[in-house]
């Protein structure tokens, strides 16, 4: 069959241009494998054709020209510019033109190169078998073809096409240098040299050199003064881009303390993909004017560029790689905000009993006046806007008095526990102390459920039985309280599906949290705060720094529970909407239901249904816990690249701490072990 593609287009069709870029294609049809996984068959095809290449030198020929002028006729700077199909646009813009590309493919211009890529790697499962295929095999694709052989005429176009995109991303990077967005989180760059435009100076020195050397004849010989020359200017340059790689590091560890942005994370992307390529780019051509062969480079770009290719409308990667730091940054937040929440000795343990039962109050209050609002049977929108209200300011009102809910737990201390797994090798000690961190966690889950559970009951029965008691009837009917049992039913209603979503919206309120204590400290919220003159002469400057300081450490908080208390007010209202099952199961509200009910049905429950009430409610619980802890735990290890390959033995170490101390995981010891990893400052 590769005999047949020769055949087909030998002779005077070889000139055409476009018969050239079929001729290519369907060469690279009869190499790719009938599936992508199949590699053997790609590589059994690939090194047919070097055979055939190494015993008909013609054909060698034939192919060596076929590339040669793609790459010269075919406007291949564009091609050598993509770095991981990185665009000079927004975050946004450059997911709104994946999502349309996917359904309606931009149209294919055949005087570019980057075009014509796209219909030899027509599949996106290309990237898979030509990244499989090793190193050595393309390799020897490459030796096969002699480009050795090719006169200057052919090659020198090559090399000017390659010049000429260094220069070009060169003048990109010095231009991203000079970013105000990058210039704001390192200001030493206004104040120095600057590595991103020196690049650029050494770039163009080294390019006027080249010229002058090739114009001078001395590109026709290998001299070695010559080649000194160059491996010198180009390792200046490469010096410049290795500066310029340290301070972009740099700016994505100091986002930790700094905070970060969607738009800075781009950015920086794009910063280190366009260095990347320019590395490639100069090895490539340091190996050319030194005469020697550039082949491992090559293939290196090679499969770059099929990647990029095959890549190039995939959603998720542009999601995953442009949000990972946002991620990050946000999970740190939460992970700070999570320590709170685990406790390691007796006096924090029933602390945090305490601040749960009083959040247990406050809620058994909200879940009175969201009973209140649904007897007015308002519209639904309106409706679902009070309930939200209701939620959100019940929840900010918690936070405020330092009260605790527990299903907000697992969002926090998830992130916690994942720093610890990062920070874990899988060495004895250091699993033992993520063993013990994961029993304080548990025992203080405990804690907090039975501190919100142990108040919201009794405290929705007072409620209740005062309306009663000085109102002359029921706060609910029997009815009404019937159907509120027959809510949290787990066999014969969604009690547990509901609970599942109210475990999604407890998940996104942990990210909100951490995405508003990100916005606080990058766009320096407290600072211009303390710079509001009317703010100033209304509270007074001492007031005001106050003010600004409890903003900088509890907005995440504050919008975190406002957020979480109008997803769940606003997801009944959704399924009313659009028609779907959609409601929410909350353990704390759940239990406050069950205490009106009891009181409404005038505590006539036989003790079976009062057994089978609490089990609801422990379902309920365990669910809004797993659902939101399992999310939080997996973006948390996601956004740090934790690849925990330890499983088994931290279960292992789990089950045996649960053996031999059971105990540990309800109640704290009298003495607090010194087991648990340090907390970051």
């Amino acid at each position: 069959m590769l005999e047949q593609v020769f055949a087909r287009h030998n002779g005077e069709c070889m000139q055409s241009p476009q018969s050239t870029a079929d001729f290519i294609a369907q060469l690279i049809a009869e190499i790719r494998p009938p599936k992508a996984h199949q590699v053997d068959v790609a590589v059994k095809s690939i090194q047919a054709l070097c055979y055939l290449l190494n015993t008909n030198p013609e054909k060698a020929r034939q192919l060596r020209q076929a590339i040669l002028s793609l790459l010269c006729e075919h406007k291949p700077i564009s091609l050598f510019l993509v770095a991981r199909h990185s665009a000079f646009s927004g975050f946004f813009t450059e997911m709104r033109r994946r999502l349309s590309h996917k359904f309606l493919p931009e149209a294919i211009d055949r005087s570019y190169l980057i075009d014509l890529f796209a219909l030899f790697f027509a599949k996106q499962s290309d990237e898979v078998w030509v990244l499989a295929v090793p190193d050595e095999v393309w390799e020897q694709l490459i030796i096969t073809i002699r480009f050795e052989d090719a006169d200057k005429a052919s090659t020198e176009p090559c090399r000017q096409n390659l010049l000429e995109a260094t220069q070009v991303l060169s003048y990109r990077i010095a231009a991203l240098g000079l970013e105000p967005e990058f210039l704001r989180n390192h200001p030493d760059l206004e104040l120095h040299d600057s590595p991103f435009v020196t690049q650029h100076v050494e770039l163009a020195k080294f390019l006027a050199a080249t010229s002058s050397n090739t114009r001078n004849g001395m590109a026709e010989h290998t001299d070695v003064t010559s080649d000194t020359e160059d491996a010198a200017d180009i390792k200046h340059i490469l010096v410049m881009l290795d500066q310029c790689n340290t301070i972009i590091n740099k700016i994505r560890r100091n986002s930790t303390q700094t905070g970060t942005s969607i738009q800075l994370t781009l950015l920086l992307q794009r910063m280190s993909q366009q260095i990347e390529r320019l590395d490639t780019l100069l090895d490539i051509i340091h190996h050319l004017n030194a005469g020697r062969a550039a082949n491992v480079e090559v293939v290196q770009l090679f499969k770059a560029l099929v990647y990029s290719e095959c890549h190039k409308n995939d959603l998720s990667e542009h999601w995953q790689e442009n949000v990972e730091l946002m991620a990050l940054r946000v999970t740190e937040n939460a992970s700070r905000t999570g320590e709170h929440y685990i406790t390691e000795n007796r006096s924090d343990y029933f602390a945090l009993m305490r601040s749960a039962m009083g959040a247990g109050v406050i809620v058994a209050v909200m879940a009175m006046l969201k009973i209140l609002l649904a007897k007015q049977h308002f519209a639904p929108l309106t409706e679902a806007i009070l309930f939200s209200l209701n939620y959100g300011l019940g929840f900010i009102l918690i936070h405020i008095l330092h009260f605790t809910v527990a299903t907000k737990q697992p969002a926090m201390t998830a992130a916690a526990i994942a720093a610890s797994i990062d920070a874990s090798d899988g060495k004895s000690k250091e699993m033992d102390q993520l063993v013990a961190m994961i029993a304080c966690t548990m025992r203080s889950q405990a804690a907090a459920i039975f501190g919100n559970v142990v108040l919201a009951i009794p405290v929705a029965m007072l409620i209740a039985w005062g309306v009663f008691h000085f109102g002359g009837q029921h706060f609910i009917s029997p009815e009404k309280a019937q159907h509120l049992l027959a809510d949290i039913d787990p066999a014969n209603s969604g009690a547990l599906f509901y609970a599942a979503i109210a475990g999604v919206c407890l998940f996104f309120s942990g990210l909100i949290a951490g995405y508003h204590d990100n916005l606080a400290i990058y766009n320096k919220i407290p600072q211009r705060l303390r710079a509001l003159n009317w703010l100033q002469k209304l509270l007074g400057v001492a007031r005001l720094d106050r003010v600004a300081t409890y903003v900088e450490n509890n907005l995440g908080a504050l919008a975190g529970n406002f957020y979480f208390g109008c997803l769940l007010g606003g997801m009944t209202a959704i399924g009313v909407l659009f028609g779907l099952p959609f409601d929410i199961r909350h353990i704390t509200f759940s239990s406050a239901f069950v205490g009106f009910s009891a009181v409404g049905l005038n505590f006539m429950l036989s003790w079976q249904a009062v057994a089978y009430a609490a089990l609801a409610l422990v379902l309920i619980g365990l669910v809004n816990l797993t659902v939101s802890f399992s999310l939080a735990l997996y973006v948390a290890m996601k956004s740090r690249k934790v690849r925990f390959k330890q499983w088994r033995l931290l279960l292992r170490n789990l089950g045996s701490r649960l053996n031999n101390h059971p105990g540990e995981f309800i109640f704290p010891p009298k003495v607090s072990p010194n087991t648990l990893p340090d907390k970051p400052h």
